[in-house]
């Protein structure tokens, strides 16, 4: 079973979201990085300023040696910060999904769509299915 962080929300696109004061820390699972298998490109579609317009808007891609997928924000808000560790070395998201391998910090337009998104328990539910 994956590691899943009882202090994070989830979403079912399999990323992470964890509220840092008016800012949210994005970023993938354990079980997406282990289901992705070997991590070789992440390429944001955002940049610091931008805005997620709306919650589950895509903000980029990651591509492994079995697939590209996009990756989703948790909340809406302004772009505040992105990983830029992860473009150098992708590899950081299969080795440490939820601490060094974070994919952007999002000032939340709306923190009450933090309500909306899963518990560990609920995600892990989710993924047992």
């Amino acid at each position: 079973m994956s590691n899943i962080p009882d202090d994070l929300k989830y979403i079912e696109q399999h990323q992470w979201a964890k509220a840092e004061g008016d800012n949210v820390r994005i970023g993938i699972t354990d079980y997406a990085q282990a289901e992705l298998k070997e991590i070789v490109l992440v390429d944001f579609m955002v940049g610091v300023g931008d805005t997620v317009a709306k919650q589950a808007d895509p903000f980029g891609s990651i591509e492994s040696t079995k697939a590209v997928s996009d990756v989703f924000s948790p909340v809406s808000g302004e772009v505040v910060e992105i990983n830029s560790a992860v473009e150098e070395e992708p590899e950081i998201l299969n080795q440490d999904p939820y601490g060094k391998g974070w994919l952007i910090l999002v000032k939340a337009s709306n923190k009450s769509e933090l309500d909306s998104l899963w518990s560990a328990a609920q995600y892990k539910d989710f993924i047992s299915k």
